[in-house]
């Protein structure tokens, strides 16, 4: 797919700040279509370094919070300024997705990219830890790395070039994942589906001379890509308990 939005971030600067293969072609593709209504309040969870929320903020017109555990809120907050945005826009926060310190019912909708895996395979994450805080009638956005299908119990020699078997536990396949959120009670899931743009977000992560792109550099240029995907998961909130 084409991906008109992204490209204006393709610099050296920008490309410099992502964490892992390409957030924005991601939340690109992921918010194609979507329901969340204009100028809404939006968390983006799991922002990192803020250049999804930036991406929110500017290209989609949402007011954003940037949450985020490991990222530091000011040295975000000195980014989105220099991006021209104001505190009206978008608001950094020291955040775990776990406990998450808002009001209840406070977002139109969730984006989360890349790193949903980390904290949400447990099944009632959604329905004890991230739907409260999601107003009823409101949106779940998920876009993930994963598997095209589960190989844990005979991990190809490729992927394990780059990573251990335990980080590669976060790695599951559509079906996983389909049953994962299934599970939840206070939501509908609308679909889950594997995504177009793997192959293109992973160029542009293996483009990077940080140490992280650097070591996946070895699973992916011995073939270790054809096992991998991204996979969408989009959930809209009940409007009744």
């Amino acid at each position: 797919m084409n991906y008109p939005l992204s490209k204006k971030y393709d610099t050296p600067e920008l490309m410099a700040k992502i964490m892992g293969p390409n957030p924005l072609k991601l939340e690109e593709e992921l918010l194609s279509g979507h329901r969340i209504p204009a100028g809404g309040v939006v968390c983006d969870l799991g922002s990192g370094q803020g250049l999804t929320s930036v991406f929110l903020a500017k290209e989609y017109g949402f007011k954003v919070f940037a949450a985020d555990l490991w990222s530091d809120p000011k040295d975000n907050r000195e980014f989105f300024d220099q991006m021209g945005l104001s505190p009206d826009q978008i608001i950094p926060v020291k955040a775990d997705a776990a406990a998450l310190p808002f009001d209840k019912e406070f977002f139109d909708a969730v984006v989360t990219t890349d790193s949903y895996n980390y904290f949400g395979r447990d099944p009632e994450y959604l329905d004890s830890k991230l739907l409260p805080f999601v107003k009823p009638g409101g949106y779940i956005y998920i876009a993930i790395p994963g598997m095209k299908q589960d190989l844990h119990k005979n991990l190809p020699p490729e992927l394990l070039l780059s990573w251990t078997p335990e980080q590669l536990e976060y790695l599951r396949d559509t079906s996983y994942w389909t049953q994962t959120v299934s599970q939840c009670r206070g939501a509908e899931v609308l679909s889950v589906s594997e995504m177009e743009s793997n192959e293109e977000v992973w160029a542009d992560w293996l483009k990077q001379e940080n140490e992280y792109a650097v070591n996946d550099r070895k699973s992916m240029e011995a073939g270790g890509g054809k096992y991998l995907n991204f996979i969408k998961i989009i959930l809209r909130k009940h409007t009744q308990p």
